[in-house]
């Protein structure tokens, strides 16, 4: 029996006509199909697994219905195992689910048959430490964000590969996986990195010293941030998940081992740029 599943963005109308549709056609090419629970949602199914357990059932790829969110999310909880995600774009700007509702059926056509293109893409691995204990795991596609709760600065000693590299006061600071260049890190006014680029980019937000500019280390580097003066911040992992950070804490960032796999249209990195974010038109 061939296994495919779906997750899908909770509270959005239009898929009440869409999972239905899908399901009937993965089952028409003879899958088996297991959803999560917000797909439930929308149409009553057998095979209802919660989406940190979908990986467990070892589905060929996954339909990931809803936007750039909705993806980030299930990277999180699936792509450990690097199961191929079909991001399927019912948001408004869609910069990573590039596949457009009506290019759907085509796109799962060319999967079954073994033709859609596929990209890898890196993860950050970061861990929350308190007194050198780690009280927090998570995995991000695109960032991890440490940030005051008001509107004070926060002095950030920051390390790379266990040497004292600056100090910053400011904001916050971001750690984006090249994929998260085009996120949070972009309007921060860090540097676009195609996501093929072996790096971490760390960027300020809204830094006291303009001396202080994003700065892009290589892959292999382990990043460690402490909080160190000012207000206590809050850690937030692709703008989802997180938890509060109080003075002495360590946030420590490096390359996941594993990668995330996103079967994609045939649309080059800049054809995106310049489509989504309108980049480099005058």
């Amino acid at each position: 029996m061939k296994i495919a599943a779906i997750v899908a963005k909770p509270t959005k109308p239009e898929l009440t006509e869409i999972v239905p549709e899908v399901l009937r056609w993965l089952e028409a090419h003879g899958y088996r199909v297991y959803i999560d629970q917000q797909t439930a949602a929308y149409h009553t199914h057998e095979f209802v697994v919660p989406r940190s357990e979908m990986a467990h059932y070892e589905p060929e790829f996954v339909v990931v219905l809803g936007g750039d969110g909705t993806l980030l999310s299930a990277a999180r909880a699936i792509g450990a195992a690097e199961i191929p995600l079909l991001a399927v774009n019912l948001g408004s700007l869609g910069f990573l689910t590039e596949v457009r509702l009506d290019e759907l059926y085509a796109t799962l056509d060319a999967t079954v048959m073994g033709r859609c293109p596929m990209e890898s893409r890196s993860l950050l691995e970061v861990r929350l430490l308190r007194e050198g204990e780690q009280i927090a795991h998570y995995y991000a596609l695109n960032d991890a964000v440490l940030k005051s709760t008001v509107a004070r600065l926060m002095g950030f000693g920051i390390s790379i590969n266990d040497q004292r590299a600056m100090e910053y006061l400011a904001d916050g600071v971001i750690v984006s996986s090249p994929t998260g260049s085009t996120a949070y890190s972009l309007a921060a006014g860090g540097p676009v990195l195609m996501p093929s680029v072996d790096a971490i980019l760390l960027t300020p937000i809204c830094p006291h010293s303009l001396t202080h500019r994003p700065l892009v280390v290589g892959a292999s580097a382990r990043i460690a941030l402490q909080l160190e003066s000012g207000a206590d911040g809050f850690l937030s992992v692709d703008g989802q998940v997180g938890m509060p950070v109080v003075q002495g804490d360590e946030v420590v960032c490096r390359k996941a081992d594993h990668r995330v796999r996103l079967l994609r249209m045939q649309k080059s990195f800049f054809e995106i740029l310049r489509n989504k974010l309108r980049w480099g038109q005058r």
